[in-house]
């Protein structure tokens, strides 16, 4: 038999996205548009995020010196 509650990923709405990363939605909204964000998946007219791909993009985010260019 297959635990399907443990093969389900959870995927957050914008708003949702933009709490668990610490950014507002307005900012991913930009992101969507300049293609800088998360990836993200376009269902019908809904936008949601994998919480996988916001921990991928956070992480590449990572820096350890202000001096290294982005």
């Amino acid at each position: 038999m297959i635990d399907t509650a443990s093969n389900q990923r959870r995927m957050l709405r914008t708003e949702d996205a933009a709490n668990y990363t610490g950014l507002s939605a307005s900012t991913l909204n930009k992101f969507r548009l300049s293609g800088d964000g998360p990836s993200y998946i376009k269902i019908g007219k809904s936008v949601v995020y994998d919480p996988t791909d916001l921990d991928e993009w956070l992480s590449s985010k990572r820096r350890r010196s202000t001096s290294v260019a982005a």
